[in-house]
């Protein structure tokens, strides 16, 4: 492939992320005379870590900031953690590729002192240990599978956390986190328990990167788009679709689990699972649906019909009461 642009061209990425990834790596190998610079950016839900995400009641708590950059030209292009893009980007913006992604599942880091006695799963802590979580949805699905475990917020960065959880006299006996985001900090040695889609279902988008660009920007899309990792991208315009269709964000109790596979005659099938679970863990809706099409048809009908899916297995939860529940969340 041709460089479309001059050797003297600049591109700035905008990130809160301070880790290397596939963005940075892949761009500069594959223009190498492209000078990309990199911008370390906060945002509002950087900064606010006293108060629980569900109650500061903003959207785009974890991209606004980096969009006003954006479509102020400071930088070409900003890196974001899928899962905290809202379906809904503003006007002229739109996600230019989402990138290979983690393991989404969702983690357990146990208490240092009592992972060095061998407790290594929730199943292992008694009633009333203290579990430590800043996601609704983690607390709500958890509340339902381990009621006897006390769920508590906690905020700041990953080393802020841990040592809030490994402190002698704190109340912490566990934490959850993303393991796509312990991995990229190269935290996999705390990871005890690593959970699976029959006890948590993860965020919409959870371990993968989208890069959000300019929509008229066709020199960017055009760079960009070449880090498309085709099947994460179908996978979460899937789950995308899901969470549209219910008017769902990161602060409500929405998961999904997606899969994608390539049959041998051709024929590529995709597996959305979905569930809404009050806050309480009362009340719970997990259903799902699948979509198949030939490898030959074209990649924009691909996504479509992946949005499709999302958008079909909404309907089928709107259908079994699921905006009730939503709604009480709401309130």
């Amino acid at each position: 492939m041709s460089d479309p642009v001059a050797p003297t061209s600049t591109l700035a990425i905008g990130t809160t992320f301070f880790v290397h990834n596939s963005a940075y790596d892949g761009l500069p190998k594959m223009f190498p005379h492209i000078q990309f610079t990199i911008t370390g950016m906060t945002t509002t839900g950087d900064e606010v870590l006293d108060v629980a995400l569900a109650k500061i009641g903003a959207k785009a708590l974890f991209t606004k900031e980096l969009e006003v950059a954006l479509h102020e030209r400071s930088v070409d292009l900003v890196v974001h953690s899928l899962k905290d893009m809202p379906t809904q980007l503003p006007p002229g913006m739109t996600i230019g590729a989402i990138l290979e992604r983690e393991d989404p599942r969702d983690a357990v880091v146990m208490k240092a002192s009592l992972a060095a006695k061998g407790i290594s799963r929730l199943e292992d802590l008694p009633v009333g240990a203290v579990i430590g979580t800043s996601s609704v949805r983690r607390i709500a699905q958890l509340k339902r599978r381990f009621p006897g475990l006390v769920f508590q917020d906690v905020r700041g960065n990953l080393n802020t956390r841990l040592a809030k959880l490994d402190a002698e006299d704190g109340p912490y006996s566990a934490l959850l986190l993303a393991h796509a985001g312990l991995v990229r900090l190269n935290w996999h040695s705390r990871i005890s328990q690593t959970l699976d889609p029959d006890t948590i279902l993860h965020a919409v988008g959870q371990g993968a990167l989208g890069i959000e660009i300019r929509a008229d920007d066709a020199l960017v899309g055009s760079i960009v788009g070449s880090l498309e990792h085709r099947d994460t991208a179908l996978r979460c315009i899937a789950e995308r679709g899901f969470m549209r269709g219910l008017e769902g964000g990161c602060s409500v109790p929405l998961g999904v689990w997606s899969e994608i596979t390539r049959k041998e005659n051709g024929a590529i099938h995709i597996l959305l699972k979905g569930g809404v679970c009050s806050v309480d863990g009362s009340r719970e809706i997990r259903d799902e649906l699948f979509v198949e099409f030939d490898n030959s048809t074209d990649y924009g009908r691909q996504k479509e019909l992946a949005e499709g899916l999302g958008r079909d297995l909404g309907i089928k939860f709107v259908a079994l009461g699921a905006q009730e529940i939503l709604k009480e969340i709401r309130h």
